[in-house]
């Protein structure tokens, strides 16, 4: 067949490619078998040398798995295929059609390969979707976008992907490689195939294997592991990660990651899907997921929001604005308490002389240091900062007897440090009393103490 002659019809960059397929219907070699003058001229521009037909295309382009699914495909299954995509290594969009030639080789099959680069989205394009693939990603958009608890929607939706993969295990996996952490965001487990939530194996370990996935994932939008062949390839470029899969019983895998701006916030995989729908669950995928790192995304920007707005930054614990709201609610009756409970001040005697004497970041240790006693002794109730050097405890059903004892403890712990040293106030609070009354004598007990601890210590005031 004159290849030449059939594709110099075409004005985009067009070019054939040749499939290799095996006995045992895998594929070897693929070849660029020859290219249009429009993709013979793009090949001169971009790789500065002149087409040379017959050349294995990753002579020409980047090495993809998915693009060579894709020319199997097209070349031996007869599909048509349409993909828009990006190149995330080299900032680029790829639109690219694949159709099924005619062969009169047995174990050799051909297609034709139109192509455009675009450096700036297409948003027409990335919007061509097929009709059940639209009203997949729809849905979702839908789902997020009318979620009261976000959380428990993903849990839907990640069910809703599952379904669609028909998978045995369907999770979006969140990275923080500052913090070196994974988070389980939300995941769907099929019922009775023996799966083990994803919890079980976030340790160090796999935090290292999940940072090999971007190296892995190259030039490519996503990574599909459907038979050996495709096993054989992860091994070859990622052998731990391949180690992992196949001992815990992994024979198919597609992973996308999560980005937004530029960033990987994360990953969503599908173990043991139905590989028949490869090409509709890469489709569904590709644009998913898009959807699905933004709201992400917005949702972590809110939670660290909220965490300025409720956390004192320095030491960790809750701040004044979130004690006085959590005051209010009790007053209000919004939040229930466990009676008998307890209202504990403690403020720092000598904060102001270590100020003075020994700076700033001496201060800022010493109250950091004091938080952690305060979180370690109350490890069950709640600590706030109140302000300056002075702390505050809700400790929910301890009564006076507990309470002194934790007291104990907390002084106990202090007189082990260098230079932290507590005034401490208490009051214990019954069904019918008030908060607020109890708040003012736990404060001025506490301020009996220091006065206390300060005519016991006369050389430490300094305030």
């Amino acid at each position: 067949m004159d290849f030449s002659k059939l594709i110099n019809g075409y004005s985009a960059k067009t070019c054939v490619m040749s499939v290799e397929r095996f006995p045992d219907g895998t594929y070897g070699n693929i070849r660029i078998a020859a290219g249009n003058m429009a993709h013979c001229a793009d090949m001169m521009n971009t790789m500065h040398r002149p087409f040379i037909p017959d050349s294995p295309y990753e002579e020409y382009f980047p090495e993809n798995k998915n693009f060579e699914d894709f020319c199997y495909r097209s070349a031996f299954m007869g599909q048509l295929l349409h993909s828009y995509v990006r190149l995330p290594q080299m900032g680029l969009w790829l639109n690219m059609f694949l159709l099924p030639l005619e062969s009169d080789e047995p174990n050799k099959g051909y297609c034709i390969y139109s192509y455009d680069v675009t450096p700036n989205v297409d948003l027409e394009q990335r919007a061509s979707l097929s009709a059940d693939t639209s009203s997949a990603v729809i849905k979702t958009c839908i789902k997020l976008r009318g979620a009261d608890d976000l959380h428990n929607t993903f849990n839907e939706v990640i069910e809703d992907i599952r379904k669609i993969c028909d998978s045995d295990h369907c999770c979006i996996l969140l990275f923080n490689k500052e913090e070196r952490s994974c988070e389980n965001f939300c995941e769907a487990i099929k019922y009775g195939c023996g799966m083990l939530p994803m919890d079980r194996y976030l340790d160090e370990e796999f935090f290292e294997i999940v940072q090999t996935w971007d190296d892995t994932l190259g030039d490519s939008t996503c990574i599909i592991i459907k038979d050996q062949q495709d096993m054989d390839w992860l091994r070859s470029i990622n052998p731990v990660w391949h180690d992992s899969l196949v001992k815990t019983g992994i024979k198919s895998i597609v992973l996308f990651p999560l980005r937004y701006n530029g960033r990987t916030i994360g990953y969503i995989w599908s173990l043991n899907f139905n590989i028949e729908n490869t090409v509709k669950i890469k489709e569904t995928l590709e644009l998913t997921t898009f959807f699905l790192a933004s709201e992400i995304a917005n949702y972590q920007l809110m939670k660290k929001l909220e965490m300025l707005s409720s956390v004192d930054m320095l030491t960790g614990v809750n701040n004044r604005n979130t004690m006085n709201n959590n005051v209010d609610d009790i007053v209000e009756g919004k939040r229930k308490m466990k009676f008998p409970y307890s209202v504990v001040f403690a403020d720092l005697n000598g904060l102001k002389r270590v100020n003075d004497e020994e700076g700033h970041i001496a201060g800022d240790q010493l109250l950091k240091n004091a938080a952690a006693i305060l979180r370690g002794v109350f490890y069950d109730g709640e600590v706030y900062r109140a302000g300056g050097d002075e702390f505050m405890i809700l400790a929910d059903g301890l009564d006076e007897t507990e309470i002194e004892a934790r007291v104990k403890q907390l002084i106990d712990q202090a007189a082990n440090t260098r230079n932290v040293h507590f005034a401490v106030g208490t009051c214990a609070v019954n069904k019918g009393d008030d908060i607020r009354s109890a708040m003012h004598i736990a404060d001025e007990r506490m301020y009996a103490d220091k006065n206390a601890y300060y005519e016991q210590h006369p050389e430490r005031k300094y305030r």
